[in-house]
């Protein structure tokens, strides 16, 4: 058996993903078994904020986040998942330039593949949210370039969540000037919009973040390629489809005083055998990255 080591590599494999012809999905996850069923569709996924703030505390998306914790959901996620993509939203970077460099070497030897880096300023707002605040150009800049000299292989997006038109293209521009990878301008507003950025961000990829309720219009992955975006992530399908499903199945279970559902509308509801041969994948998965030398 040919032996590969997984590990090394894994940001130039994204960044052959993002080369590639069309728009790159990555599907947002907030927790192992959102992953493991993310990881039955597609071979990426983005290690949400929004998700993980809601799923792990139980709180909104306004920079609860401590970097230990979201490292340790990414180590679990690399463990089970070892030849998925996994891009990880580091909000600012956990305020400090010092702070952000350590969670970037931290997050390359343990195998993510990417992390985007907004130029925020507290308190942070979900990137769709209004009242959101930027940091001087300059001062995000210095921190981005410390993170960018931090990693070795790992892709950096650098992300604005400027909201004023000019400063919307200043910014992306300035952005598209360094060594980041990718550009994120999060909270698009119009197809038009798009294109602006893609004017501006010359040959440097581009991103787009794609979340139910936001700001920015749903299009298809045909569409935004169509736009020149290069990659596109999902926040939330994961968390929202969760969030409806458990609102609805616990609603008529009280109307069905307790009684689990049998069968309806031709689907076997999902049970112990399903929810297992899911998680069993994830050992099967363990055991290959074992048996190939990692």
């Amino acid at each position: 058996m040919r032996h590969e080591n997984l590990h090394d590599g894994y940001g130039q494999r994204l960044r052959e993903q993002i080369a590639a012809p069309g728009t790159a999905p990555l599907i947002g996850v907030y927790d192992m078994y959102s992953a493991s069923i993310a990881a039955e569709h597609y071979d990426g996924m983005f290690v949400s904020g929004f998700g993980f703030a809601a799923s792990y505390y139980g709180l909104p998306d306004i920079g609860f986040i401590a970097w230990p914790d979201m490292v340790a959901f990414v180590e679990r996620l690399r463990g089970a998942f070892p030849r998925h993509h996994l891009l990880v939203d580091i909000d600012d970077g956990y305020v400090d330039p010092e702070v952000a460099c350590h969670v970037v070497r931290r997050l390359e030897r343990i195998g993510a593949s990417g992390v985007i880096l907004e130029d925020q300023k507290r308190p942070r707002r979900c990137g769709h949210a209004d009242g959101k605040q930027v940091l001087p150009l300059d001062e995000y800049l210095e921190k981005l370039d410390q993170v960018l000299a931090a990693r070795t292989d790992l892709v950096v997006v650098a992300r604005t969540d400027a909201t004023e038109e000019a400063d919307i293209l200043r910014r992306a521009e300035a952005l598209a000037a360094t060594e980041a990878d990718v550009v994120l301008v999060d909270g698009v507003r119009s197809e038009e919009w798009i294109r602006r950025i893609r004017r501006v961000v010359g040959d440097k990829p581009l991103l787009f973040n794609q979340i139910a309720g936001g700001k920015s219009p749903r299009l298809s992955l045909s569409e935004l390629g169509a736009l020149g975006v290069d990659v596109a992530i999902y926040s939330t399908p994961c968390l929202f489809a969760a969030h409806r499903a458990m609102d609805e199945a616990l609603a008529g279970l009280k109307v069905a005083d307790g009684r689990l559902p049998a069968e309806a509308g031709g689907r076997q509801p999902i049970g112990v055998r399903e929810s297992t041969e899911l998680l069993e994948r994830n050992i099967a998965r363990v055991r290959t990255r074992e048996e190939v030398g990692v």
